[in-house]
């Protein structure tokens, strides 16, 4: 085969494995999503042994810290030097799914029971749960969900397209404070009618870490998008009632000469505003 040839395999090659990936991480992203519905409703099937408490821990800080690093300005600019710019997103995905099923795996239930809602108390707890559900989808369509799971980058590689540049254009519950897809996962940690003890574990780590991440999702943007980002922070809180600190108003004093569409400039970032 000469030279020609070899580069039309390696082409189709390259092309195959793409198609493979992007459709796997698709599917994979699906069953997480599966599971992770079961779990924060119903906890895991697993019953607890030996340091139940410490496995548990672990389980889910490896997903706290596997979610950062990949957010990370650094850890991109690092990794994609070997990974395509239309599967950055899918790759963050795949490790976002990865290090929850290992959780849903590895998750041990404790025996001990913190509270349990009966009756109309059970029936309104579990309606917060799903319509924190309906709010997350809500909010993840606002952002742009097809960056999140990886989808928008690979079809447009599908189409031989360069994937769309991302606008930075609060809308919606953007309006009205800053991190409406962490409030939504607040929902589903805490709207539980059985608080078990391992439960109470995972939502006390992943509160802590929703409340970070939250600080970090700012900084983050800070970088990519510049001022009109801290136009935004100065206007709209981070969370409903937060009215100081690092996660409300920020710059609030010069909010009058803010003007009163910074959100239609474009944002630095080619890919993703990250949840």
């Amino acid at each position: 085969m000469d030279a020609t040839g070899n580069l039309r395999l390696n082409m189709k090659l390259r092309r195959a494995s793409g198609l493979t990936f992007g459709f796997a991480n698709q599917a994979l992203f699906l069953v997480t999503v599966w599971y992770l519905f079961w779990f924060l409703r119903d906890g895991s099937i697993q019953s607890s042994h030996g340091n139940w408490i410490l496995v548990d821990t672990v389980l889910a800080l490896v997903f706290a810290f596997a979610h950062s690093l990949m957010l990370a300005p650094k850890t991109r600019r690092v990794l994609s030097k070997w990974i395509p710019s239309a599967f950055y997103d899918s790759v963050f995905c795949v490790v976002t799914c990865v290090s929850l099923l290992v959780m849903f795996v590895g998750w041990r239930t404790s025996e001990t029971t913190l509270w349990q809602a009966t009756g109309q108390t059970a029936a309104f707890v579990r309606t917060a749960f799903y319509i924190s559900w309906g709010a997350l989808i809500y909010s993840l369509s606002l952002t742009g969900l097809g960056y999140q799971t990886g989808w928008t980058p690979f079809y447009h590689w599908l189409r031989q397209q360069p994937s769309p540049r991302r606008e930075f254009k609060p809308r919606g519950a953007y309006k009205l404070f800053r991190h409406p897809v962490y409030l939504s996962f607040l929902g589903l940690v805490w709207f539980t009618p059985t608080m078990t003890l391992d439960h109470a574990v995972l939502t006390a780590i992943w509160t802590a870490y929703i409340f970070y991440g939250s600080f970090l999702k700012d900084r983050r943007l800070e970088f990519y998008i510049g001022e009109p980002y801290k136009y935004y922070q100065a206007r709209v809180p981070g969370y409903p009632l937060f009215f100081w600190g690092p996660l409300g108003r920020r710059g609030a004093k010069s909010a009058e000469i803010i003007p009163e569409e910074p959100s239609s400039l474009p944002a630095a970032e080619p890919q993703r505003e990250a949840a």
